[in-house]
């Protein structure tokens, strides 16, 4: 490469001298070289060694003056090849990754001792004795006194309002409904005023005892502020616990696991605070770098042993804490079902990131995996607020009402929320550890790729919303039937009749609407990154120009079925015949249609050859069957007590909304040789004839025998009697002898 810049300057630094001398006479280009080609390379090369010589310090020769154009190519009318684009590419500067980590290692190890010393130096720092001040241990114990004051004002507070806590709390149940937010509002206001009392305290100590501009003084009131900041949050946590207050509670978590939950995470926080305190501490008094980094390192693993330790000592609770929540939010339910592999690797990932971090003396880690920690916390924090409100609504979580299989509007306009919440938290993580820590890239380049993305994301955002209002608005619809037409056809158990006309064109409805928002907002989503999408319209009508010509049969089928639907030939549930086979209609696509037969096969026939259609549930249906009774029947005395019977089934509260006509007599049919044959009916709703059907032949068989009528019987009853007693003395005072009955006609005669 050395070789090459220094060819590169000789050939620069001669045609520059050479110009002068050849003002008259220009240069010839090299063989396969235009001209202009030949003029740009020149041009190229000169500013490459310019560039390298200010690099140096050396000056730069003069610009060689650009030679005239040949009069064979001024008088050229084609137009010349564009000069050659030069690509400046930038060295990566700086020592590898991997071995300004082990340099970082070294360094942190090597800092330890002076970390000590530095800690051991704290407390000499503090004693203010020789300039007239408080000592060490006379400032160590009133810091201690103002604080556990503090805390102790806050628990006292509480137990006084106890009783009045009580009291808000037993009408803060969900199943009160909104007022009972009022009532949660007055118990966290309650539980405030103790953090409020730590503020008065801290403040009123710092202002009696450290008003000055001394290391205790400021000590002092860093460490008042990180005891007030450290029960502000505790106040957070304990309005969703609420350790002894299960009522009011708003997350799914037993009473103990509750209290001991609230006590863990108070250790943590406290650790928290008062490292970041211990890190501010030596900040102030100049501590090597190298011993700042070495405490974040110690800190790092203080910080992975706590949140371990609050992991797996309190499993079940959040087990219990994201089981409940995952009614509404599936992916944080299978969160607490796997909480032991899944919580102590993100806490690993965490503080493995922040002692790399300050190994690398990268200074953006930190901040991020805080932020990322809040984000988290936060998140799950406003789902259990969210999914408390939506509670004391009408919502399909139970609470003020009964719990409910299909989502209501609350849970609707949660679920957007929710969404909306999270794609803002995944942006903020994402532009912390991208742009800050890992530096793939900077503010400027990040900004110009979110600008596009963000209406964009808006843009998929608000289609997102529109389908998920139309999808509750079609969800009522689109209910599962416990009983179809068939069944009722066959065995008479069907409990429901067939789906409305918009049930059945549901379906078909939802499809559309969601192949439309989803081609709607992808297109313009394109739009918004910048991408022509005239060219895919036009390639789509192109594409389905040739689907329509190439795919007759499909869209014969697409066309006839949109007919039956336009038409109203059938609906989910009822039992139609179309001639090619006969079925409840389970449901349909664009091209066809699925008929299941009360056997239990499914038949899946195309739109354009279902042909001619025969509806068995629609309206009403009329219902005749023949029954034989012996000839010697009294036709009008069954007449009427075939009356009877339809008017004691129209009593009856399961069948009286089914029948439409009651059950009667039509007449005699038909006369065979030993019987008559008698037609009976009725009119009902379609959906369950065979279960009125049955009904009335079990009361016919049941009443009809004690009223004297009697079912014919196959073949003829033939009696056989003797002489009279004065024509056969042998026989008298026997009684006649009858024949074998059913004997049947033929052997009769």
């Amino acid at each position: 490469m050395n070789a090459l810049r220094t060819l590169a300057l000789a050939l620069t630094l001669a045609l520059g001298m050479g110009v002068p001398a050849q003002a008259q006479t220009p240069a010839s280009p090299p063989a396969g070289l235009s001209q202009q080609q030949f003029d740009s390379l020149v041009d190229a090369i000169s500013n490459s060694v310019s560039e390298k010589l200010k690099a140096e310090g050396a000056p730069a020769p003069a610009a060689a003056p650009a030679p005239a154009p040949a009069a064979s190519e001024s008088k050229s009318k084609s137009k010349a090849p564009p000069p050659p684009k030069i690509v400046r590419v930038e060295t990566k500067t700086g020592p590898d990754p991997f071995a300004a980590f082990i340099d970082g290692t070294v360094k942190v190890v090597n800092a330890l001792p002076t970390l000590g010393t530095e800690l051991a130096r704290i407390a000499s720092l503090l004693d203010q004795q020789a300039a007239g001040g408080r000592g060490a241990s006379t400032f160590l114990l009133l810091l201690c006194v103002v604080g556990v004051v503090a805390v102790a004002a806050e628990a006292m507070l509480r137990l006084l309002l106890h009783r009045f806590r009580l009291r808000l709390a037993a009408n803060a149940g969900p199943e009160l409904g909104v007022r009972s937010i009022a009532y949660l509002a007055g118990l966290a206001i309650l539980d405030g005023l103790g953090v409020l009392a730590v503020w008065l305290i801290c403040n009123a100590a710092t202002g009696l005892w450290f008003t000055g501009t001394t290391g205790q003084d400021r000590l002092a009131a860093a460490v008042l502020a990180g005891i007030f900041s450290w029960r502000l949050y505790m106040l957070l946590v304990r309005v969703v616990l609420q350790p002894e207050l299960a009522s009011a509670r708003l997350c799914a978590v037993d009473d103990r696991e509750a209290k001991v939950m609230y006590l863990r995470i108070a250790v943590v926080m406290l650790v928290i605070v008062l490292m970041r305190i211990l890190g501010q501490i030596l900040v102030a008094i100049r501590t090597p770098a190298d011993a700042i980094a070495a405490f974040q390192v110690v800190g790092g693993f203080l910080y992975l042993a706590t949140f371990l330790w609050l992991a797996y000592r309190s499993r079940v609770a959040a087990q219990q804490w994201f089981g409940g929540l995952g009614e509404l939010a599936p992916v944080i339910g299978g969160l607490g079902r796997r909480w032991i592999p899944i919580a102590p690797l993100f806490f690993i990932a965490l503080g493995v990131t922040l002692i790399y971090g300050a190994v690398s003396g990268s200074v953006h880690v930190g901040s991020a995996m805080v932020l990322t920690l809040n984000l988290v916390v936060g998140v799950l924090i406003f789902e259990t607020l969210m999914q408390a409100f939506v509670r004391r609504l009408d919502s399909q979580l139970a609470g003020r009402t009964p719990a409910s299989s299909t989502p209501k509007l609350p849970d609707v306009v949660a679920r957007c929320i929710r969404v909306a919440v999270l794609i803002a938290v995944a942006v903020m993580v994402a532009e912390s550890w991208v742009v800050n820590v890992l530096g793939l890239v900077n503010v400027s380049e990040w900004e110009q790729l979110t600008s596009s993305s963000r209406t964009a994301g808006a843009t998929l955002f608000v289609a997102f919303v529109a389908w998920e209002l139309f999808k509750y608005m079609t969800d009522p619809y689109m209910g599962p039937k416990t009983k179809d037409a068939a069944q009722a056809i066959a065995d008479g158990d069907a409990a429901a009749g067939p789906a409305s006309r918009i049930s059945t064109m549901m379906p078909l409805m939802r499809r559309t609407a969601a192949v439309l928002i989803i081609l709607v907002a992808v297109m313009v989503a394109l739009q918004d990154f910048g991408i022509n999408i005239t060219p895919l319209i036009a390639g789509a009508s192109v594409f389905g120009i040739a689907i329509s010509f190439g795919s007759q049969t499909l869209v014969k089928d697409i066309v006839s079925g949109l007919f039956y639907l336009s038409d109203d030939a059938f609906r989910v549930g009822e039992y139609i015949d179309c001639g090619k086979a006969k079925g409840t209609v389970e449901g349909f696509t664009l091209r066809s249609i699925k008929l299941r037969h009360q056997n239990g096969q499914v038949h899946t026939i195309p739109f354009g050859q279902l042909g001619q259609i025969t509806n068995f549930s629609r309206d009403w249906i009329t219902t005749k069957f023949n029954l034989r009774f012996a000839r010697d029947t009294d036709i009008e005395k069954l007449r009427k007590a075939s009356k009877k019977i339809g008017a004691d089934m129209m009593e009856m509260p399961a069948l009286a909304s089914q029948i439409l006509a009651p059950f009667k007599m039509q007449g005699v049919a038909d006369i065979t040789g030993n019987a008559i044959l008698v037609r009976f009916k009725f009119t009902a709703r379609p959906g369950n004839p065979a279960a009125i059907q049955r009904e009335a032949m079990k009361r016919m068989f049941s009443t009809f025998p004690a009223l004297g009528f009697e079912f014919a019987k196959d073949g003829a009853n033939v009696v056989v009697h003797t002489g009279s007693a004065s024509n056969d003395p042998g026989g008298e005072g026997l009684p006649p002898v009858p024949a074998p009955a059913n004997v049947p006609a033929a052997a009769a005669g």
